[in-house]
Formats: structure tokens, C-alpha cells, sequence
């Protein structure tokens, strides 16, 4: 079956997405890990990957290298392999002050991209978004800074852009679109792709700038919306949603401290208060348009919205069905999932939580697969979409 013929084809549709979260990324693999067990288990088939489940895979920033990684068919197992040593290399190389030739990129980046672009390189080759390893369909979101538009970048063979006088897309190296998602302002610099088009240079950063590093609503958007080639009809029976997280803060300051901020502070402070309010924002309008077996309490207000359920005449279980994974990193939480052992304190979980420490990349993937045997359940993944 070609890939258009499986977007295409009828049934039931199954979505994936992955959001960004820097080095947090290896807390996704645990979880993923878990997935991948019980379909391999379910389709009594151990050799299934994640790519023969889910008819879209999609990801911003980090999230979109592992997207792309599924969307060629490695195993989590594989992917988590070459994470270990992607993270080490690409938050290891810090710009030096001290070195003159790099002194413009110091003053626009904190880290050398370069590292990363090798190993995206070596990973993906020479992979175009038109290319049959692609064997899946997949959405990676970036953020063309030139012209402040989020860019949900398909490889559906019917897409506007994917080869016509507005773009070809399909000519775009597939690590070009990761690196172009995964290009977080003051960590890398910017990439510029040639996109086609009248105006084919095209200026991108990380996707988590935007609404959608977590990418879950914007995927079914991708997925329903006539203006994309996906057409996918909606109903509880008819999608399945996993949204999949990096792990997250609950961060509680003094009101004293808040009124002390300074400029550098809010500076600091006001991207990553803006990308969660964007995901509980995300989370909000999917639980609302589902009955979600991981519905959580979005606020103290609405709570877990399970009494507000969105339907239509034709779809009275809801327009989708959801799933939400994700782990709040408290010492609390750490602490009950046992470790080895081990006893986490406040500064601990405050280092695990900073996206660009790559020491605790392996810690991050204990924790996803901990808590990955705790909430994700075999009939989380029903027989209505299991591979016929």
C-alpha cells in the first residue's frame, strides 16, 4: 500500500503527537516505549513499530525529532539509542566567549547547532518529506519567524504545498524540517529552508514559540480542516488522539517575589509561562470535545470537564477519542514512582525540569517508562482501532 493510498484509505485513523520539551524528549521515549509493548502485544506482533499503528505522526521541536524518527520505522527502543547520544553532543557544545570567529553567533545563540545538524544528517540522510521512507504521515511544526505564521510542514501527496507553484515541500530534506522545528530562539540559531514558491527562502525557528508545542490540537486540525488533504471524518469511532508530554512544572512563587521581578527576570520567565498556558489550553478544547479515560483537572474552576462533553447528532460520544500523557515533575511525584531508591529533593526536580541539561536525559526515560506502567493501560487502545 502507498502512503497515499493508506491516508486515503477508510476507517478508523489514529494520530500521535509529540511535543517539544528540549532534552525533556527522553521522558516521551519512556512512555512511547509502553505504547509500543502493549500494540506489539495486542497485534501479536513483536516486530510492529509505532509507524504501522499511527496513520500521523506529528511533533514540534524535539518532539518532531522523534515524530520523524517513528515516521521512518525505527523502533523506540533504536530511537532511544541515538537520543542518549544526540543529547549529550548538541547540549555539550556551548559557543565561547572567547573565540572571535564565533563571536556573532554567541551573541544570537547559547549552543553550537552544528553538532546537532550532524547528527540530524545521520539519522535522516538524505530523506526528502517526498520520500517513500517516509512510511507514515507525518506533520512537523516550526515557526517561519519572517513571516510569524506557524508551519504545520506535511508530506501528504495532495497537500497545497507539497508540490505545486505555491511550494514543494516534498523537496525539503526531512533533517532541514526537524532542525527547522527544534531551532529554539537563544538556544540555536534560526534555519532557512528554500521552501519553492514566489518567495522560496524561508526563515524558521522552534515550533514551542507558537500555540502548538504541544501539537495535539494542531494535528487534528491537520487532520479535519478542508483546507488540508487529510479529510479525516471525526467521531469517537473515527480518531484516536495520544498526546504525549515532556514533563512539566507546577511552578508557586510569594506574591512578593512576582512583584520583585525585574526586566531580565520577566525576560526569563515569560516564554515558558506562555507555552503552558498554550498546551492547558490545548488539553482544555480536547477534553472537551472527548470522553477522555486521562481527562485530568484543567483548573480548580472547570475541573476535569467530564460533564461538558461537546457532540452532534451523529457523534454523541464525542467528536474524538483522546489520550493525555504527561508527568509533573514535583519531588512528590518523583518520590512515589521509587527509583532505586533514590529520594528527590526540590533542587533536583528544578534540574530535571531545565530542557537543556542533557546529563538527565537517562533519568528522564526511567521516569516516562515509571510512570508510562502506572497510567498507560492496555484498553486505553481499543479494538476499533486496532490494524485490520
Amino acid at each position: 500500500m502507498s502512503l497515499l493510498q493508506k491516508l486515503q484509505s477508510p476507517g478508523s485513523k489514529r494520530i500521535l503527537s509529540l511535543d517539544g520539551g528540549g532534552i525533556r524528549g527522553a521522558l516521551t521515549l519512556g512512555y512511547l516505549q509502553k505504547i509500543e509493548a502493549i500494540l506489539r502485544k495486542q497485534h501479536n506482533n513483536p516486530n510492529l513499530r509505532l509507524c504501522d499503528y499511527f496513520d500521523l505522526i506529528g511533533g514540534t521541536s524535539t518532539g518532531s525529532i522523534i515524530a520523524a524518527s517513528l515516521a521512518i520505522g525505527m523502533e523506540v527502543n533504536e530511537i532511544k539509542e541515538k537520543y542518549f547520544e544526540l543529547g549529550g553532543k548538541i547540549f555539550g557544545k556551548k559557543y565561547k566567549w572567547y573565540n572571535v570567529f564565533q563571536i556573532d553567533d554567541f551573541l544570537k545563540a547559547r549552543y553550537n547547532g552544528q553538532p546537532l545538524d550532524d547528527e540530524l544528517k545521520k539519522v535522516f540522510g538524505d530523506i526528502t518529506l517526498g520520500s517513500d521512507e517516509i512510511k507514515t504521515g507525518l506533520c512537523i511544526v516550526a515557526k517561519r519567524a519572517d513571516t510569524n505564521s506557524t508551519w504545520p510542514i506535511i508530506n501528504h501527496p495532495s497537500g497545497k504545498f507539497f508540490d505545486s507553484e505555491l511550494g514543494k515541500n516534498k523537496n525539503i530534506l526531512l533533517w532541514k524540517a526537524v532542525r527547522a522545528s527544534a531551532a529554539a530562539p537563544t538556544y540555536f540559531l534560526p534555519q532557512v529552508i528554500d521552501v519553492g514558491g514566489g518567495v522560496p527562502t524561508a526563515a524558521f525557528v522552534d515550533g514551542g514559540v507558537s500555540m502548538a508545542n504541544n501539537p495535539a490540537l494542531q494535528l487534528l486540525m491537520v487532520a479535519n480542516l478542508k483546507g488540508f488533504p487529510f479529510h479525516w471524518k471525526m467521531g469517537a469511532e473515527n480518531i484516536l488522539l495520544v498526546s504525549v508530554g515532556t514533563g512539566m512544572s507546577k511552578p508557586v512563587q510569594l506574591h512578593s517575589e512576582v512583584t520583585d521581578n525585574n526586566l531580565l527576570n520577566w525576560a526569563q520567565e515569560i516564554p515558558d509561562m506562555l507555552m503552558q498556558d498554550a498546551s492547558w489550553q490545548n488539553q482544555a478544547i480536547l477534553q472537551w470535545l472527548s470522553k477522555s479515560p486521562t481527562a485530568c483537572i484543567i483548573d480548580a474552576e472547570i475541573g476535569d470537564m467530564q460533564e461538558d462533553l461537546i457532540t452532534d447528532a451523529v457523534n454523541q460520544n464525542g467528536l474524538l477519542s483522546y489520550l493525555r500523557y504527561n508527568f509533573l515533575i514535583e519531588p512528590a511525584t518523583l518520590n512515589d514512582l521509587n527509583l532505586n531508591g533514590r529520594k528527590f529533593t526540590k533542587k533536583d526536580a528544578d534540574d530535571i525540569i531545565e530542557m537543556s541539561n542533557a546529563e538527565n536525559r537517562f533519568i528522564l526515560f526511567d521516569i516516562g517508562l515509571a510512570t508510562a506502567e502506572k497510567e498507560v493501560h492496555d484498553d486505553h487502545f481499543p479494538k476499533n482501532f486496532s490494524l485490520t
